[in-house]
């Protein structure tokens, strides 16, 4: 048993089988703003986010389970306005084209990735440069992690330099989502503490 793996622990509202409608959308997402109705609103949006089987790291399935459960933790990770409402749209969006992405490994074409899609899409209705950053880079981390752990520190390196050169002032933005992120479903949590050890000069590490 891999002891740093999360354990899940679903509220009664995962354990629900659910139909695509308004009624659904409201319950698990709770729009918060114009903006977030009118992106939970959209039909392309609403096929991703009822998509989905139970997967390793996803126990609860479908991608609107998942989004729910990072908005749990966004509600804990922050009291700042600004940076929830950023936190919140990152959420709604960043898994929700998973369902498009190319299922070869190892990938071929890197410009299907669900995070690419997710970025597109975002575009559309998102001005916040720091936003889409997150959204476009959201695995990053996690990828860097993974290369360290196969022992390309080299590729683990040119990932977090890619984000510090990207996100820059919004390392803090990347942080709070990734750990918001990785602190659901069965997960693997070995990737949250090694990151706040590598960006410990450049993060306010927290714990929520």
């Amino acid at each position: 048993m891999n002891t740093s793996q999360r354990i899940w622990n679903p509220s009664s509202m995962l354990l629900n089988n659910v139909s695509k409608d308004t009624n659904t959308i409201l319950r698990y997402i709770s729009p918060e703003s114009t903006l977030e109705r009118t992106i939970v609103q959209d039909n392309y949006w609403q096929i991703g986010a009822f998509w989905g089987e139970p997967r390793p790291g996803h126990p609860e399935g479908k991608v609107i389970y998942h989004i729910h459960e990072v908005l749990q933790n966004v509600d804990k990770a922050t009291c700042n306005k600004k940076l929830r409402q950023q936190l919140r749209l990152i959420t709604i969006i960043h898994d929700t084209f998973k369902h498009l992405e190319e299922q070869t490994r190892p990938r071929t074409d890197w410009s299907k990735h669900h995070a690419i899609f997710a970025l597109n899409f975002a575009k559309l209705h998102i001005s916040d440069q720091a936003v889409l950053d997150v959204i476009e880079l959201h695995d990053d981390a996690y990828y860097a992690w993974r290369a360290t752990c196969a022992g390309y520190e080299e590729k683990s390196n040119k990932l977090l330099n890619r984000l510090r050169k990207r996100l820059k002032g919004n390392l803090q933005l990347f942080y709070l989502f990734f750990k918001c992120d990785t602190q659901t479903g069965d997960k693997d949590q070995s990737p949250i503490p090694w990151f706040e050890k590598m960006m410990q000069d450049e993060i306010e590490v927290l714990h929520f």
